[in-house]
C-alpha cells in the first residue's frame, strides 16, 4: 500500500472524529482507500462509508447519507479502520478524486486548497 500521499493531502488536521470508525466497504472495488477520500454517512443505520466512486468520480451523493468529513491516512478495504477529519485544510490537487462543489459546502469546517 503506497502512503505516500497522506503528508501532502491533509495539510493541517485540526479535528477528528474520536477513535475514528471503522468504514463499510459493502461493494467497494479498490483494496486500498487512499488518503483524501471522502467519507459519508448514513443516516438511517449511522455507518460510515467511502464515498462512491463512478468513472474515476465521485459518484453522487447517495439517499440518505451526508458527507462525513475526509479520510486522514490510506487504508486497506481488508482493514477499514478509518480516522476521519472533520476540521483542517486539505490539499484537494493531491486529492484521489475531485472534490465538488457540493462537498465543499457540506464540510464549512474544512478548506479546500490547492497547494
Amino acid at each position: 500500500m503506497d502512503t505516500g500521499k497522506e503528508s501532502i493531502v491533509i495539510i493541517d488536521n485540526f479535528q477528528s472524529i474520536r477513535g475514528g470508525k471503522t468504514l463499510d466497504v459493502t461493494g467497494l472495488a479498490a483494496d486500498v482507500i487512499e488518503a483524501g477520500h471522502v467519507i459519508i454517512k448514513d443516516t438511517v443505520s449511522g455507518d460510515y462509508k467511502p464515498m462512491p466512486v463512478s468513472d474515476a468520480a465521485y459518484a453522487a451523493l447517495p439517499a440518505s447519507h451526508e458527507y462525513a468529513g475526509i479520510l486522514i491516512a490510506s487504508v486497506l478495504k481488508a482493514k477499514p479502520f478509518a480516522a476521519i477529519m472533520v476540521r483542517g485544510t486539505v490539499n484537494q490537487a493531491a486529492a484521489p478524486y475531485s472534490i465538488t462543489a457540493d462537498i465543499k459546502t457540506a464540510l464549512p469546517l474544512i478548506y479546500f486548497t490547492q497547494d
